[in-house]
């Protein structure tokens, strides 16, 4: 049994509508399904803007589901609320993307680490000192860096920090939400390999989001492609790279530095992403895809998984 379930997941935002007009919807996410198996990382890469963050959100539930389910453990968190929600917050954390705004300016490092430590486990005040040391050596950081505050670190540091954050907990799952995004070149490897030793001792489950999809290959056993509230498609990582089937996949990985330098055989896109509030009708992509019929304009495609090599892929025609 998967440790993640998510069935059909939306996710729906009121629009300002005059009030003798139909009320109006962004769909940020559309119809989502997927599974994340104990101990597993599974990427998500897609452009700004598609619903990768908004997805990792309501995951974690910051973010309220219109519809679907998301079954932890064969519990719903869709459907949890007071009591029941605050219990099982226990089991996930998340991970954000800015390493600078996630931390308060004005609580230590302890308080920070402290909040999580205290909410989720009854213990005396030097036995809480002591799990938040612990928690800073996890993640590369001397125990000293305790009573300090967020501005006296680097950036890496503060991401660093936020890892500790996510994993006081002890959480069965993670979403980080481009954690290494905001830091230079050098900090990312050394975030991205932290994440990995993290993950093989505690044996927690990770969804990565990111724009960088080397680094998304690196680190994830699967990769799922989101365009405009969609997943697109979903492989192994090394599958989806080495033979990608969806042509906007397929764009992405053109996109991507050899490692000669430059790139290779550039796929350059025409026109913008459709707006969510009015998305195109038949596929989402096909007013930028060049290999689009009229099949196409017609009528959505399916996310179809194929039963023998288990890749899945929402095209009419795939490559």
């Amino acid at each position: 049994m998967a440790l993640l379930e998510v069935k059909d997941l939306s996710v729906r935002y009121k629009v300002r509508t005059p009030w003798f007009r139909k009320q109006r919807y962004l769909y940020a996410v559309n119809n989502i399904s997927f599974t994340l198996d104990r101990g597993e990382t599974v990427g998500l890469v897609g452009e700004s803007g598609c619903g990768k963050s908004t997805l990792g959100k309501a995951l974690v539930r910051l973010e309220t589901p219109c519809s679907g389910q998301i079954l932890l453990d064969g519990e719903d968190l869709a459907a949890a609320t007071g009591r029941k929600l605050l219990q099982m917050r226990k089991h996930f954390q998340m991970i954000f993307q800015d390493p600078y705004g996630s931390l308060n300016p004005r609580l230590t490092i302890f308080s920070t680490l402290d909040e999580i430590i205290s909410l989720h486990r009854k213990m005396p005040l030097e036995l809480r000192q002591r799990k938040a040391a612990e928690l800073l050596e996890m993640v590369g950081l001397s125990s000293d860096a305790l009573f300090r505050y967020p501005h006296q670190f680097s950036g890496g540091q503060r991401q660093r920090i936020g890892i500790a954050r996510a994993l006081a907990a002890e959480p069965d799952f993670i979403v980080a939400d481009e954690p290494v995004s905001a830091l230079d070149v050098s900090v990312q490897a050394a975030i991205v390999n932290l994440l990995q030793d993290i993950q093989q001792k505690s044996n927690t489950a990770i969804l990565f989001i990111a724009h960088d999809l080397a680094v998304v290959e690196h680190i994830s056993a699967r990769i799922m492609v989101m365009y405009l509230g969609n997943i697109v498609e979903c492989a192994a990582s090394a599958e989806l790279v080495s033979s990608p089937h969806h042509p906007y996949t397929e764009a992405l990985l053109s996109a991507v530095p050899t490692p000669e330098g430059g790139l290779s055989d550039r796929i350059r896109l025409t026109g913008d992403v459709p707006s969510p509030l009015s998305p195109p009708p038949g596929c989402p992509f096909h007013e930028r895809c060049p290999y689009a019929k009229e099949r196409c304009r017609l009528e959505k495609p399916e996310l179809k998984t194929d039963p023998e090599t288990l890749r899945a892929c929402a095209c009419h025609y795939p490559r």
